[in-house]
């Protein structure tokens, strides 16, 4: 972790919340899925074409107490909240899912899964990176795999990482934003090539909402 608190992560009470807020979920399996979206500070991860960087620094974003996180998600119609990044595996996030679950909102989280898994939770969507590959466990457990193609090399990388899931994960191709133009086609095509995938396609960005 970033110079962070490591009782402050293993406690899992506060959060270093970026940002907080309800949208429509935009990428993957649950696009167009009404859902409350919690995303936390820290990742050293470091992948280059992050569109979230400003999350990477745990230190720059206050520490938040998680019941007046669940307390705003329960001012929304959600019944789902998605936990993303950063990295929230860096963080014991069982406090978090376990007053959630009690109010019966579905829990959803976006990992990398690069540490182990904390917390109670109805969908597990998981974005290996070729630069911090994921424990094992996370490919056994994922719903979904989702993995962002930046470049050619990245196709053989999905493969890898798709070879290790379990039998039931969905598998999705995802371009880098700054790249879609270029790179869309050669996921349509790869995609009907080996139809085992599926297109994943930023839909906020061109709805034009958080």
């Amino acid at each position: 972790m970033i110079n962070f608190d490591e009782e402050i992560a293993k406690k899992g009470t506060e959060l270093p919340l970026v940002e907080e807020f309800y949208s429509l979920q935009g990428e993957g399996y649950h696009t167009g899925k009404a859902a409350y979206f919690i995303r936390i500070g820290g990742c050293d991860i470091g992948c280059r074409w992050c569109d979230s960087k400003t999350s990477w620094d745990p230190n720059v974003h206050p520490l938040v107490c998680i019941d007046s996180i669940v307390a705003n998600a329960l001012k929304t119609a959600a019944n789902a909240v998605v936990v993303t990044g950063g990295e929230p595996s860096l963080f014991n996030l069982e406090p978090l899912t376990k007053k959630l679950k009690a109010h019966g909102i579905q829990t959803f989280i976006e990992t990398a899964g690069v540490r182990p898994l904390t917390g109670t939770w109805d969908w597990i969507c998981l974005s290996p990176k070729r630069n911090s590959p994921p424990l094992d466990e996370f490919l056994e457990k994922a719903d979904e795999l989702k993995v962002i193609i930046y470049e050619d090399n990245d196709f053989l990388w999905a493969e890898e990482a798709a070879s290790k899931a379990n039998s039931n994960c969905m598998l999705y191709l995802q371009s880098e934003w700054s790249k879609y133009q270029e790179n869309i086609p050669i996921i349509v095509d790869y995609v009907k090539t080996y139809p085992k995938w599926n297109v994943s396609l930023q839909s906020h960005k061109f709805m034009h909402i958080p």
